[in-house]
């Protein structure tokens, strides 16, 4: 006879009540600015090239919504003070494999 284990984690025997919480980011950056702030901490400050990662997942879906790098970085650079080019997302865009490599 065939004996076979199951083997139980813990994220398995979370209810649906007890799932982690989650937060839009909204939500987060005002938190960090406040604690920035109590902390007397200048503001968090990105080079282009870890801006372009982090918004990675938003132009990959822009790109295949057949938006064009050109109107990406317009519409990033019309509602932000961000300078960013077409050139610069192309240069730095990260890919999924390299955004989800350390899930």
């Amino acid at each position: 006879m065939l004996r076979t284990t199951k083997y139980i984690f813990p994220e398995e025997t979370m209810s649906v009540a007890h799932q982690e919480q989650t937060y839009p980011l909204e939500q987060a950056l005002r938190a960090q600015k406040a604690l920035r702030d109590l902390a007397g901490l200048q503001p968090e400050t990105f080079p282009v090239s870890s801006f372009v990662g982090m918004v990675s997942d938003e132009i990959e879906a822009l790109r295949k919504q057949g938006h064009s790098d050109d109107a990406i970085a317009r519409t990033i650079t019309e509602h932000s003070s961000i300078e960013i080019s077409a050139g610069d997302l192309a240069a730095h865009y990260a890919t999924p494999e390299q955004r989800h490599s350390r899930e």
